[in-house]
């Protein structure tokens, strides 16, 4: 009997939901026996699972790719949710709940009653993406609720109602993105991100930053709305790519003033005129960004995403410098990464594999040039010390941007070509884990000095 014959969909996700019930365990497990549980269910599922069950659990093809597949990758994200966030039990089970209920549902009610397809990605529809955001938010929330007196020292009485909440809206958009990467990943790792992040939010610093922020945000809107027009008008942006950058433009202004306001400009503009260097070469190469080099809003969140979320932490957390120093590596990271390429395929002479070394032609997915990694690391350079001149970050730090930069522009890569052309992962993904990396290194290298 063949695969297709036995599987069940309905099945499958029953017990996809139903594994999330587990999560209630982890407020009376000890942080090791949850690790080792989870690992036990990684190995049952890869070695065990399908003698027990047989094939109805398993989509066609997936018996000869278990090890990648959805049913092995749940326990492991679960795993990785251990590790990634420790003794915070309630981001865990929260994230597992998004995971288990939301995940599940999407695909049930979204095989019942899709509404309509989503735009940009017709195989997702808009009744699963609600339906994640509704089941998989009230489970988040619960869980959350259920682990609470976990968590020291205790958090504020709100987070456990809206994190849960704002972080499976958040899974929800990610699981539109129209990716290979599977969703038990995606929607996890979201999820996970987002609450840790919305966790170091300080109640007192949010009021008063609502309070000081509102009486700007008018002015810094209609500023950001003139100059989104304007990119719009000279080709730069797409509509949706204009009105994207407008919401980040309008949160940086008002998050970190002018001088954030200014280095997210000189960015725009270094990676803008690099896209335009050697147009020709690159076009008549095939390899010419799509648009005639127009930002999306695809592109214009995977490059400056990071760089709001740091400015918001800038105001609502107690740290500030690491903060900005955030803002201004992810920044940075985003436009000399789109530098680095950019004059790479215009006059690199020899481009090659991170992770082989080999020679590939120019435009490959994760091809590097000595060319464009000296013009990476110049123009990180360069917008470091414009950083540093508009009082956003010391001196000192500015080598650590640049390493940041660096290393985020060296991770996207590796990814890129071991990924992006088995669709795993996209253009845009990669450029925002890029900014993510480059934020994180630079936090991490920050604080040794």
């Amino acid at each position: 009997m063949r695969a297709d014959e036995t599987f069940s969909e309905d099945t499958r996700q029953s017990v996809h939901i139903a594994m999330g019930g587990f999560a209630l365990a982890l407020p009376y497990l000890p942080w090791w026996g949850a690790v080792l549980l989870a690992s036990l269910a990684v190995a049952f599922n890869v070695f065990a699972l399908q003698k027990v069950l047989g094939l109805q659990l398993f989509r066609p093809g997936e018996r000869l790719r278990r090890l990648t597949s959805g049913i092995v990758l749940y326990p492991l994200s679960v795993l990785g949710l251990l590790f990634a966030f420790g003794s915070r039990l309630d981001i865990i089970a929260a994230a597992w709940g998004i995971l288990a209920a939301g995940d599940g549902m999407a695909t049930i009610v979204g095989r019942r009653f899709p509404v309509r397809p989503i735009p940009w990605n017709a195989g997702k529809s808009f009744g699963g993406s609600l339906a994640l955001a509704v089941f998989g938010g009230s489970a988040g929330i619960f869980l959350a609720w259920w682990c609470r007196d976990t968590v020291i020292p205790p958090t504020y009485i709100w987070f456990p109602f809206v994190a849960p909440m704002l972080a499976a809206i958040a899974a929800a958009a990610v699981e539109t993105i129209p990716i290979k990467l599977d969703d038990n990943v995606s929607v996890t790792a979201t999820a996970g991100g987002l609450m840790w992040v919305i966790s170091l939010v300080s109640a007192d610093l949010l009021y008063d930053a609502s309070q000081t922020l509102l009486w700007g945000l008018p002015l810094a809107a209609s500023i950001n709305a003139v100059v989104a027009a304007a990119g719009y008008r000279a080709k730069t942006v797409t509509v949706s790519g204009a009105l994207c950058g407008a919401l980040l433009g309008t949160i940086v202004l008002v998050c970190t003033g002018w001088e954030g306001w200014l280095l997210l400009l000189l960015t725009f503009a270094a990676a803008v005129l690099a896209s335009r260097m050697g147009l020709r070469r690159k076009e008549h190469l095939g390899i010419a960004e799509a648009r005639g080099g127009r930002r999306g809003a695809g592109n214009a969140f995977a490059n400056t995403g990071i760089a709001a979320i740091a400015a918001l932490m800038a105001v609502l957390t107690y740290a500030h410098e690491p903060a900005l120093l955030a803002f201004t590596a992810a920044l940075v990271a985003g436009a000399s990464d789109t530098v680095a390429s950019e004059i790479g395929k215009a006059w690199g002479r020899r481009t090659f594999l991170l992770t082989t070394l080999r020679p590939v032609p120019a435009g490959t997915d994760g091809a590097m040039s000595l060319e464009g990694t000296l013009a990476g690391i110049g123009s990180a350079a360069l917008l470091a010390l414009a950083a540093f001149a508009l009082g956003l970050i010391t001196l000192p730090l500015t080598l650590v941007v640049v390493a940041a930069a660096t290393a985020g522009a060296l991770v996207e890569s590796a990814l890129a070509a071991i990924l992006e052309h088995r669709g795993v992962m996209n253009n845009d993904v990669l450029n925002f884990l890029n900014t993510g990396a480059a934020a994180f290194v630079a936090i991490k290298l920050g604080q040794l000095l």
